[in-house]
């Protein structure tokens, strides 16, 4: 019985930006329905996979729901959406709105089912701007965001993205919040309300954080960017036989380090290590520096000199060697799983933890459609109406199975 154990939430999204906020509320105990159309989502089909429509994006973004089947460009589809959403708590979607209104589904026609119902949109844009019919996807909105700009500013010749869909996590996660604080507003009122989660507006607001540095006053005081993440060489550390992440940051940081290594007078011989101030303003040097000290260990000497000196330091993992980290097996975060339809699988954890209401995986990723008739029936749907419903195309229900 996790935190979210009695609230349903009916969901409507896909890819990877809704998913990964839905998929958080039923690893917290939540009853995910997640409506798919009869082609399923998209991310089903991406990746390598044992079995059509069940690929790995799919399966880490999609645990802990259940999976039906609605057509809502039939009539009827939409009418048993609403009667899910007449006994749900959320209701959650990530296509621009002026799509659920044409679906007859807009916040105004929902509401009228369920005035207690939290509706909460995922898209692109504030809906008051002038970019609120354009379509976003992740790289678009880490482009606008700055981060393309930020990679030019920190060395690369060119513009780049993220290679990880950044954005679609972040707004995932600042939707979560939203719904979480709407679910306890509504709990006090017994009155829903709309809950609209822009991902420019959130992606913006998550960069410049760091970013905005001297234009945060007005007139402003430089051009913006924080030096210390810009500098070039703030990167993995080459050492003698591969790179370490080591942050070398506060004053006893400096000075524990600089004893570490034999070099304990440095901060009162080099001013451009005397301070935190100091080292920022000589960021480029600083970075260049240690650059020059890590080559002369290997790898493995440098991370038992820094543990045992108290310095932040971390193995760069690959994406096989972090399935071996040894916190990692400590926590019990991988773990291998039957999956019923797809076998042996990896399963990540989720890594938020709970005293009370343990965070546990409720279910497997579904199978396209394997709840329909399920959910169908808890609505109360008579057998033989399920029966026409499955014939005419409005509803289906998953039949593929894996020996």
């Amino acid at each position: 019985m996790g935190p979210l154990a009695g609230i349903k939430v009916v969901d409507l999204t896909s890819v990877l930006m809704g998913p990964y906020a839905t998929q958080y509320m039923g690893d917290f105990g939540a009853d995910v329905i997640k409506i798919e159309p009869p082609a399923g989502d998209l991310m089903r089909n991406v990746g390598p996979s044992r079995s059509p429509t069940m690929g790995p994006l799919f399966l880490n973004a999609n645990r802990s729901k259940r999976s039906v089947v609605l057509n809502l460009k039939a009539a009827e589809g939409r009418e048993l959406l609403l009667e899910l959403c007449r006994g749900a708590d959320v209701m959650v979607y990530n296509v621009r709105p002026a799509a659920m209104k044409r679906l007859g589904l807009s916040w105004e026609d929902v509401r009228t089912v369920n005035p207690r119902l939290i509706y909460a949109g995922l898209y692109g844009y504030g809906q008051q701007g002038r970019y609120a019919a354009r379509p976003a996807y992740d790289d678009l909105i880490q482009g606008g965001a700055t981060l393309s700009h930020l990679f030019m500013l920190s060395g690369s010749e060119e513009p780049r993205y993220v290679p990880t869909a950044i954005a679609d996590r972040v707004v995932g996660l600042a939707a979560l919040s939203g719904i979480l604080a709407a679910i306890i507003e509504r709990n006090r009122s017994g009155v829903g309300q709309r809950v609209d989660v822009p991902m420019f507006e959130t992606m913006v607001s998550f960069i410049l954080s760091d970013h905005l540095g001297g234009l945060t006053f007005d007139p402003p005081l430089d051009h913006g960017g924080y030096a210390r993440q810009l500098a070039r060489d703030r990167r993995p550390l080459p050492t003698a036989d591969g790179h370490v992440c080591a942050l070398v940051y506060t004053d006893d940081h400096w000075r524990r380090f600089l004893k570490a290594i034999g070099q304990d007078d440095l901060m009162d011989a080099d001013s451009r290590f005397a301070s935190f101030d100091a080292r920022i303003r000589n960021v480029s040097f600083v970075y260049g520096w240690l650059a020059d000290i890590f080559k002369t260990r290997t790898s493995g000497e440098w991370i038992d000199l820094l543990d045992e000196a108290d310095v932040p330091v971390m193995e760069m993992h690959t994406f096989e060697t972090v399935l071996r980290d040894p916190h990692l097996a400590d926590v019990g975060f991988f773990n291998t799983v039957d999956h019923p339809t797809e076998g042996r699988t990896i399963a990540m954890a989720n890594p938020v933890q709970m005293s009370a209401t343990p965070v546990e995986i409720t279910r497997f990723a579904p199978m396209l459609g394997e709840h329909t008739v399920e959910v169908l029936r808890e609505l109360g749907v008579p057998p033989d109406r399920i029966s026409s419903l499955l014939d005419r195309g409005v509803v289906a229900a998953a039949t593929a199975t894996l020996d």
